[in-house]
């Protein structure tokens, strides 16, 4: 058996081997994205392996094994190998609960912050997404092996036992629920991702159209700069002698003749509305 398989199941005459997938604890970096649980189920035996974190398992034998809960290990280890792989199972979608949740809460600080326009959640958006999608990948496939399952799990079950199949209903109700919020929470992302594009193209163009009006604004200026920035004599030059306003004649007509301009466009641009 390799180390990371995709999930599947084989059924035989005596016992069932199948492979499920599962979330990590934390999202990371590196490879694997998901832990990997494969369990052989017989009559008289049940042998699990994993690879990865899967804290709900790793408790469970632990409480066992330490006797810690009496009851609970009565429970699962003096009765079939069905109802020991019904609680662990059982135990896993209950951790997927617990991770659905973690995402919802996830998804409402995005909202919170998805219309502030000082912060940005482009990233946020973007792995949130990408946990959504991995999760809906592992538990489409959890679905479809559990339905798998319940239907041979009476072939590990005792006669005296209520039928397994109506604990295992339960269980594929719980990844109903799951998938339904997985695909809820999907929506939603798509929205925030719409929003928060919308509003970052509205404050880009903001930002472009405000440099966009002070160029336009500067153009007379820049223009009667050059023209006086040439070696040829120009009417208000230094060369004419301008008394109007003293020794300071030519600077205020060079301010006037830019101004004015620049103040007629801004009044035009105004009343267009593209000045607020």
């Amino acid at each position: 058996m390799t180390k990371f398989e995709l999930p599947k199941l084989d059924s035989y005459d005596d016992h069932i081997f199948f492979i499920l997938h599962f979330p990590p604890l934390a999202s990371k970096k590196v490879l694997p994205k998901y832990s990997q649980l494969s369990i052989f189920v017989g009559r008289d035996f049940l042998v699990t392996i994993h690879q990865g974190e899967l804290k709900p398992l790793v408790d469970l034998v632990n409480s066992c094994a330490e006797n810690s809960d009496p009851e609970r290990k009565h429970r699962l280890m003096d009765r079939s190998t069905g109802t020991l792989l019904h609680e662990i199972i059982d135990v896993l979608v209950d951790d997927l609960m617990h991770t659905m949740r973690r995402i919802i809460a996830n998804l409402d600080d995005i909202e919170d912050v998805v219309f502030d326009e000082t912060k940005s959640v482009a990233r946020s958006i973007a792995l949130l997404r990408r946990e959504i999608n991995m999760l809906r990948r592992i538990v489409h496939a959890l679905k479809k092996i559990a339905l798998e399952i319940n239907k041979n799990v009476e072939k590990f079950s005792k006669k005296e036992e209520i039928d397994l199949t109506l604990y295992f209903d339960d269980v594929i109700d719980h990844i109903d629920k799951v998938l339904d919020s997985l695909e809820e929470s999907q929506e939603t992302m798509e929205i925030y991702k719409d929003t928060d594009f919308m509003l970052s193209t509205e404050k880009t163009n903001k930002v472009l159209a405000v440099l966009t009006i002070i160029f336009t604004l500067a153009i007379p200026a820049t223009v009667i700069g050059t023209f006086y920035g040439m070696n040829v004599n120009l009417p208000g030059g230094i060369e004419d002698d301008m008394t109007l306003f003293g020794p300071f004649s030519t600077f205020i007509f060079v301010i006037l003749a830019s101004a004015i301009p620049a103040g007629t466009m801004f009044a035009y641009f105004r009343k267009l509305g593209w000045i607020g």
